[in-house]
């Protein structure tokens, strides 16, 4: 996303860098890490092991703009960070469960797996499915949850092969991702304190 100039002149003074695949990010190195501006409309997230660096960071932009700082991040783009003494843990419950609600299955059953065992895939296999963009819709949506659930990352490659002309199968397929993701909706990951991942 484009950011204002004047924002991005301001950021690119105080020496950050602007990532030329995503216009949203910007970087500067120094030498206690890197320091990790992200911006996402008016939200801004500030990341680093230099914590001097961060706060250095932040009262140069509120010399410039109106700013309120937050606090550490809590909620981002519908993924919720959560810190404890064993690291910080990253989900979407909450995008999870306004999933439930928009599909209207609250009260589904939770299936064991993502995906039914020896499942085929097949674009010939039966009929069409009759909402192609319900199904579109729920496979994006499904995709932005891997960043927190990657167990579901091959399932939903799976799905959005046919992301132009589902069939039915390819429907049922989608709907038992989301029923298993109904057995641990707060599912996410943890990045240890010791810096190692666990899911």
């Amino acid at each position: 996303m484009e950011q204002p100039p004047r924002f991005s002149g301001v950021v690119k003074n105080f020496g950050m860098k602007q990532c030329q695949v995503d216009h949203s990010v910007f970087s500067r190195d120094s030498k206690y890490g890197k320091i990790l501006l992200i911006v996402y409309v008016d939200d801004i997230v500030i990341t680093s092991s230099d914590n001097n660096g961060i706060d250095r960071l932040k009262n140069f932009l509120q010399n410039h703009f109106h700013m309120k700082d937050l606090g550490k991040v809590k909620y981002f783009l519908g993924i919720e960070v959560a810190r404890s003494r064993h690291g910080v843990n990253l989900c979407q419950r909450k995008y999870v469960l306004d999933l439930f609600e928009e599909i209207r299955l609250l009260g589904a059953k939770p299936a064991k797996t993502p995906m039914e065992l020896n499942a085929k895939f097949s674009i010939d296999a039966c009929e069409e499915f009759d909402d192609p963009r319900g199904y579109k819709r729920l496979v994006r949506k499904l995709n932005y949850l891997t960043i927190t659930i990657p167990d579901i990352s091959f399932v939903v490659s799976m799905v959005n092969q046919f992301i132009q002309h589902p069939r039915v199968l390819h429907g049922e397929a989608v709907l038992r991702i989301v029923r298993y993701l109904k057995g641990a909706p707060g599912h996410g990951l943890l990045y240890k304190s010791e810096g190692t991942l666990e899911i």
